[in-house]
Order: C-alpha cells, then sequence, then structure tokens
C-alpha cells in the first residue's frame, strides 16, 4: 500500500473519530474536553489535508485502475465524495469559527450539520482509498483531471 494515501487516510478516520468523542463529549457536559477533541479532530483534519495537497501538487493523483465497467460508477462516486469534502471543510471552518467566536447558540446548531458531513466524508473518503489502493490495483498516477475525469 502506498505511504501517503494511507498516512492520509488515517489522518481523516482519525479526525472523524475525535469529532464523535468530542460530539459524546458535549452531551455528557464535558465542554473542555469537547474542545480539546475537536481541536485535535481539526489537526488532524488538517494534516490530512497537507499530505493530500502536497501529494496532489508534487507527485500526482492516482487514476482508477479497475475494470472500466465500473469506472463511470467511481467517477460519480469520487465526484461527490469531492463535494461533500469541499462542504464539509467549508462547515468545518464556520463551525469552528462561531465556537471560538464564543456564538454558541449558531455553533449548537451548525455542529451536528458539520459532524454528520464529516462523517460521511470520512466514510466515503475510506471507500475512495479501498477502491483504488486496496481492491483494485491503482491507475496511473497523473494530473488530478487526467485521474478524476481520465483527459
Amino acid at each position: 500500500m502506498p505511504l501517503l494515501p494511507t498516512l492520509s487516510t488515517f489522518f481523516i478516520v482519525l479526525s472523524a473519530i475525535l469529532i464523535a468523542i468530542g460530539w459524546r463529549l458535549i452531551v455528557v457536559n464535558k465542554p473542555q474536553a469537547h474542545r480539546k477533541a475537536m481541536i485535535a479532530a481539526s489537526i488532524s483534519a488538517l494534516i490530512f489535508f497537507t499530505i493530500y495537497m502536497s501529494r496532489t501538487i508534487f507527485v500526482g493523483n492516482t487514476s482508477f485502475g479497475g475494470p472500466d465497467d465500473i469506472k463511470i460508477y467511481y467517477t460519480v462516486f469520487l465526484i461527490f465524495h469531492i463535494i461533500l469534502a469541499t462542504v464539509g471543510a467549508v462547515f468545518g471552518i464556520v463551525t469552528l469559527t462561531l465556537a471560538f467566536k464564543r456564538n454558541l447558540i449558531k455553533h449548537r446548531k451548525v455542529g451536528p450539520v458539520t459532524s454528520i458531513i464529516w462523517f460521511c466524508t470520512a466514510v466515503t473518503g475510506v471507500m475512495v482509498y479501498l477502491l483504488l489502493y486496496v481492491i483494485y490495483e491503482g491507475g496511473k498516477t497523473t494530473s488530478m483531471l487526467k485521474a478524476i475525469f481520465g483527459f
């Protein structure tokens, strides 16, 4: 298994686990522990993003190496994941900003939605990883647009 994709997937899964822990901590009224867990989740997500972007810029992305007859399904799934991850990142920044500005009324409304989006992002990210590197052998490593759309 390739090191950087495996490492970045680890950090996105870790961020989702830490968000789940943070969510539980606020439910049991432990706001300081919640804050620490959510900051750790944010740092983990930032590490993921740094590894992912570094690999994308300096190495490229891996195209789908599985059967041609399911490539379209993979591509649609990948695009869904990318949109979900982008929305999740924006929601994450908004949620963190609300928390740090102590706007807890809005934070309490947006936080659970952000968490659910992030859980879905982590799950779809793991599926992309599995499809690219575990279930099928990865295709060529190339520019992002070529990896996603094949041109």
